[in-house]
């Protein structure tokens, strides 16, 4: 095998390989809009960064975003992006497990924006930004001059009384900071899952069909009635 001198061709090689293998990697990750619709990327000091380097290289940061080998998100960082509201690509960032939306003028009331946010567990606002859910939805909410962090989400549904809210069938589940939702058990559905068997595809589309159909013919018919008269 020829000697790989420094300088030669055959010293480029791994290099090359390295740069090859980036680049493929780079193209083959998708990344959600969430992750590139603000401009520039995370900036090291931040806490997204430092919990995305911790983990190296099982995560990655590329663009806004933390993610896994997999492309699931699990760390955002929006910070000065003049953000008033989260926007509607928002939630491709439920898996996240910390989020960054400092230095944005966002409106104070965030609860909706983080329903099925469910393994959230650091937050950093704006200081004049309430926590979503409230400080009774986190272990933990911090305030300093240039920013509020929750960190630690509570599960609501270990919460005394939350169980009895939903049905007989049916069984509490968090669905974000603050939030939960009812879920059927195994073989229910419907109203407050109080209809047993697995929901029929095959004959809520017959019905949606037959009725869509009915309502096109009909007026196909007024339609033609109207054109004859005039």
């Amino acid at each position: 095998m020829a000697p790989r001198w420094p300088g030669s061709p055959w010293a480029l090689v791994p290099w090359a390989a390295a740069l090859l293998l980036a680049l493929g990697v780079e193209g083959a990750l998708a990344l959600p809009e969430i992750c590139i619709q603000c401009p520039g990327s995370v900036q090291n000091l931040s806490e997204v960064a430092n919990y995305c380097n911790k983990q190296t290289p099982a995560l990655v940061l590329h663009a806004r975003c933390c993610l896994n080998q997999e492309g699931t998100i699990l760390g955002l960082d929006l910070q000065n992006c003049s953000l008033k509201d989260t926007g509607p690509n928002f939630p491709q960032a439920h898996t996240a497990v910390i989020i960054d939306l400092l230095e944005n003028p966002l409106k104070d009331d965030l609860a909706s924006a983080f329903r099925g946010f469910t393994q959230l567990q650091t937050l950093v606002l704006p200081p004049d930004v309430k926590c979503p859910g409230g400080i009774g939805a986190w272990e933990t909410v911090t305030i300093y001059n240039d920013n509020r962090t929750c960190r630690g989400q509570k599960n609501l549904c270990n919460s005394t009384g939350a169980t009895e809210m939903c049905p007989e069938n049916g069984s509490c589940a968090p669905d974000g900071p603050g939030l939960s939702k009812c879920v059927c058990a195994d073989g229910f559905h419907g109203y407050k899952c109080m209809r047993q068997g697995s929901f029929s595809l095959l004959m809520f589309f017959g019905i949606l069909g037959s009725t869509t159909l009915s309502i096109s013919i009909l007026l196909w018919g007024t339609q033609r009635r109207k054109a004859k008269a005039s």
